[in-house]
């Protein structure tokens, strides 16, 4: 189970699960075993959780290339530099080669159901982000269209939710539409082919960086961390759904008494198992496939 890596590379970052190395005009980013939850990175990682980040993503990249350009260049190990030989076990199958952007420093986060902070703001003013609602929306239910709803990073913490126009102020209108517009164009056609495949893709996170002016998408996409993936045979407004992503483990979490601070309680056996699996199974529906075979490294 992978918690960290350290190779014969310049760093570049560490995240609460990526860590992400220096290649001049690359970068090379290594999706970990690491889960967070509540802003902590847990004291145990679950078996496999790396490969299913980035090959999806991997999936999702290519699915979505009509829309947007995207940073990855390659997950084969072979397109790495030389030096990393020594390394192929810790890296096959959870590692993306990508091109190094100007990172915009905005989350654009699109929902189509009315679950999470978006709820917890409905339920004040009927908006979620400055979108105005109709009145008397329950929790979990279908919007009628799916809504931008960004916020901005923090170096720590939790992402500060906005309003477009704050957006918009911070990075200039013409780029935020942009962002807007590129964004739910992803959701609607990723959506669409998920609910084919048995998932609801409630809501999700996109992030974009500048290649000479040019958008780029970046980071993860679509995976069970970015996303709220829900079983769609079992879908019902107004009942929580069972999930295919981490929600399993902040649901375990909130049954504790824990003040949500570091650090973080350790993880049974068999919810780290069962959390393996939903990450698998969220592969598999998506996909049609399994996790391809390593050749160095822990199958899955």
């Amino acid at each position: 189970m992978l918690l960290e890596t350290n190779l014969p590379l310049k760093h570049y970052s560490r995240g609460k699960v990526r860590d992400i190395y220096d290649l001049d005009d690359k970068l090379l980013i290594i999706a970990t075993d690491r889960i967070s939850a509540f802003d902590c990175v847990l004291p145990d990682a679950i078996p496999c959780k790396g490969q299913v980040l980035t090959q999806l993503s991997a999936y999702w990249f290519d699915y979505t290339c009509d829309i947007i350009k995207n940073h990855l260049i390659s997950t084969n190990l072979g397109d790495f530099p030389d030096r990393l030989d020594g390394h192929l076990s810790e890296l096959e199958g959870r590692t993306m080669l990508v091109k190094k952007t100007e990172r915009i420093d905005v989350e654009c986060v699109v929902r189509g159901y009315l679950a999470g902070s978006g709820l917890s703001e409905y339920k004040v003013d009927g908006t979620v982000c400055g979108v105005r609602l109709p009145s008397g929306l329950v929790e979990y239910e279908k919007l009628d269209e799916p809504i931008f709803t960004p916020a901005i990073k923090a170096s720590s913490g939790h992402d500060m939710n906005v309003s477009f126009d704050v957006i918009a102020d911070k990075i200039g209108s013409e780029l935020a539409e942009k962002l807007k517009e590129t964004s739910i164009k992803i959701y609607d056609k990723t959506s669409k082919h998920a609910q084919k495949r048995g998932i609801i893709i409630a809501d999700t996170k996109f992030e974009y960086g500048l290649i000479e002016d040019e958008l780029i998408l970046i980071d993860e996409i679509l995976t069970p961390d970015s996303s709220r993936f829900w079983p769609a045979q079992d879908y019902c407004k107004g009942v929580s759904p069972k999930s295919f992503d981490k929600q399993y483990v902040r649901d375990y979490l909130n049954g504790l008494e824990w003040d949500k601070k570091p650090p973080a309680p350790k993880l049974p056996q068999d919810v780290i198992k069962k959390t393996k699996e939903k990450y698998l199974k969220a592969y598999l529906l998506i996909t049609g496939s399994n996790l391809p075979k390593n050749i160095y490294g822990m199958k899955c």
